[in-house]
C-alpha cells in the first residue's frame, strides 16, 4: 500500500514538472481545474481544465 501512494505520488510530480516546463504556468492551472474537477466530482471545472490543456497540446507552438 505504501508503495502505491509514493508511485502516485513521485508520477503525479513528474506529470505537473513536464507540463510547466513544456506549457508553461497554463499547464500548470489546466491541471489543477482538472485534477480539482475530478476529485470533487464538478464536470465544468473537469471539462474547463480538459480544453485547457488539450488546447495547449493541440495548439501552435512557438
Amino acid at each position: 500500500m505504501p508503495v502505491q501512494i509514493v508511485l502516485s505520488t513521485v508520477f503525479t510530480a513528474g506529470v505537473e514538472q513536464f507540463l510547466q516546463w513544456r506549457y508553461g504556468p497554463m499547464g500548470f492551472v489546466g491541471l489543477v481545474l482538472l485534477t480539482i474537477g475530478v476529485k470533487a466530482r464538478n464536470v465544468t471545472c473537469g471539462s474547463l481544465g480538459l480544453v485547457v490543456l488539450t488546447l495547449l497540446i493541440t495548439g501552435p507552438s512557438f
